[in-house]
């Protein structure tokens, strides 16, 4: 259903192209007519505004056939848009910024002007995010000044494909933070990321270097494309990858100490004090009881029970809180490379153990002593394990440490690689001490062998980073925004797809500058930029699940296929 709209009669505001001669030949312009009155809808109040457009009457002249509009009339709406662009930015600027839902927006907007819950949606999908697109792209002699400057240094990422769907890819210019290409690939072959790279290449412009991780087919094609350019590769990757065997044995070393020690104290460390086997703590209209603080002497009527020792509840609630300590170390979960669960869990425990120890010698208690037993015992079976991981990841560490440039003097490239192979000369024969150890080396060497190529141009270049990291928060700063304002996970997958190239997009820094960066973006590029919106979208007619609709649309695919002439049997 439409929103009631009350139609001004007022005398339109009139703009007229604001040149008098011709820039081109010099010679006074004509007008070409004047447009209908349009009703604008601002957040300042409602215009009605005509324009008066020129042109060159000189036949001679290279703008003869060029009508030539006023920036005044431009700059308060988009063409065939009935809302200005104060509007349009403050969408966006509440969706993007706040989080906000559409229904939110709207009825934050209704009070100043006329507008529904799906004019919000529109303006937001169909005018705010290819006006910024468009905006981006206004920056070309920004870019050109830089790459003539000091070059061009370039980070490319890719967002993880969604079962069989194009992958999402970012490419940022990294002083400017201008994005130079955001789109789909439906193959990461080089053919692919060649044809997705060579417009910038062929741009002309001056690209120093490139950030990415290493893809099979993006590092020949980055070699292709931009075959002057240093190719980094993203530190955090390299020792991603060069944990893997670290790694595994970490989680089958935690799932064995978690094995056992389960087997020799489940019974035990399962056992919580409550006074209703099973429940926990409740609240609501029947709370659970809570016992009341012990009042003095005087004040307890002699018909109330003997409370509880002191003593006796302090070394109860001292033997659950390490139950539970010990519940809540056998649910730990790494984050390789660096952080490793099975390391973490063995370690813990260990002080468990040695704290256990330490109180039994005090005061005995059974259940400490059953504790203590089933942890030293448990341990004992995971210690060969643990002592190979350790190593590999005491070795992980000392890599991050010589790679890393915080609190040291200035290193170059090759310098660093030095002390990088140099280590891992001085590591073999540890390396040889156990088959997992033997297999960690292995890896941690070849792996470092594969991304040596593009591994240490960030030394060499103080504007290449050493991570990836800043694409991939982005893709992860956009997956919370568009879980926030949908409020559902597979909705948001379904956005990426359909508008995450233009999503990623960055926006102005404030509300006032996104408003004159969407006024100025230029009609042509805007109308061009929603046929590409328009394009990206009708690959998604057929994504539908209703039966209903789903049989309507193949009924009107069928119904257009037997409108096309029958094939010549002849």
């Amino acid at each position: 259903m439409r929103t009631p709209r009350e139609y001004y009669s007022r005398k339109p505001i009139v703009y007229t192209y604001e040149l008098e001669t011709c820039p081109q030949c010099s010679e006074p312009l004509k007008v070409a007519y004047t447009s209908g009155a349009k009703t604008v809808q601002g957040l300042a109040g409602v215009l009605t505004i005509a324009q008066r457009p020129k042109y060159c009457p000189n036949p001679d002249c290279e703008r003869l056939e060029v009508i030539c509009h006023s920036a005044q009339w431009q700059q308060i709406a988009p063409r065939h848009c009935t809302y200005g662009y104060d509007v349009i930015a403050q969408i966006g600027w509440q969706r993007q910024t706040y989080y906000q839902r559409f229904e939110a927006i709207c009825e934050s907007l209704q009070p100043r002007l006329q507008i529904s819950e799906s004019q919000v949606r529109h303006l937001y999908h169909d005018r705010y995010l290819p006006l910024l697109a468009c905006h981006e792209r206004q920056h070309v002699e920004r870019l050109r000044a830089v790459a003539g400057r000091s070059g061009l240094v370039l980070s490319l990422d890719g967002l993880a494909p969604e079962g069989g769907e194009p992958q999402l890819w970012v490419v940022r210019e990294l002083q400017t933070t201008l994005t130079l290409r955001s789109g789909w690939l439906s193959e990461q072959d080089q053919a692919a990321f060649v044809n997705f790279l060579q417009p910038i290449a062929d741009l002309g412009l001056w690209v120093v270097a490139v950030i990415s991780d290493k893809q099979r087919g993006l590092e020949p094609a980055v070699r292709e494309v931009f075959s002057h350019a240093r190719h980094g590769f993203c530190h955090m990757h390299y020792f991603k990858n060069a944990a893997i065997p670290v790694a595994e044995a970490d989680e089958a070393m935690k799932v064995t100490l978690r094995k056992q020690v389960r087997h020799e104290v489940g019974e035990l460390i399962r056992q919580e004090s409550v006074e209703q086997p099973g429940v926990l703590m409740v609240t609501g209209l029947l709370p659970s009881p809570i016992a009341e603080e012990p009042a003095s002497q005087a004040d307890v009527p002699q018909a109330l029970p003997t409370p509880v020792d002191p003593i006796v509840q302090e070394q109860e609630t001292v033997v659950q809180d390490l139950l539970r300590r010990v519940r809540y170390l056998l649910t730990l979960k790494g984050r390789p490379p660096f952080r490793l669960a099975g390391l973490e869990m063995f370690e813990r425990l260990g002080e468990v153990e040695a704290c256990l120890m330490r109180l039994i010698a005090h005061r005995s208690d059974t259940r400490l002593v059953d504790l203590w037993q089933g942890l030293h015992d448990a341990l004992q079976v995971a210690l060969a394990e643990y002592t190979d991981v350790r190593q590999a990841a005491d070795w992980l560490e000392h890599i991050a440490y010589l790679l890393d440039l915080a609190g040291k003097p200035a290193r170059s490239g090759a310098e660093v690689r030095r002390e990088l192979f140099d280590y891992l000369d001085t590591i073999q024969r540890e390396g040889q001490l156990s088959p997992r150890l033997c297999e960690c080396y292995r890896k941690i060497r070849q792996t470092s062998l594969n991304y040596a190529p593009g591994l240490f141009h960030c030394y060499d270049l103080p504007g290449l980073p050493r991570t990836n990291n800043d694409r991939e928060s982005e893709f992860r700063d956009l997956n919370r925004r568009l879980l926030s304002t949908t409020g559902q996970q597979r909705l948001t997958k379904r956005i990426i797809q359909r508008e995450g190239a233009w999503e990623v997009i960055p926006r102005p820094d404030s509300l006032r500058d996104t408003v004159s960066a969407l006024s100025q973006v230029d009609p042509h590029e805007f109308s061009q930029e929603r046929q590409r919106i328009r394009n990206h979208r009708a690959r998604f007619r057929l994504h539908i699940r209703s039966a209903k609709q789903s049989r309507a649309q193949l009924e009107q695919l069928e119904k257009r296929w037997k409108a096309l002439p029958p094939m010549d049997s002849s």
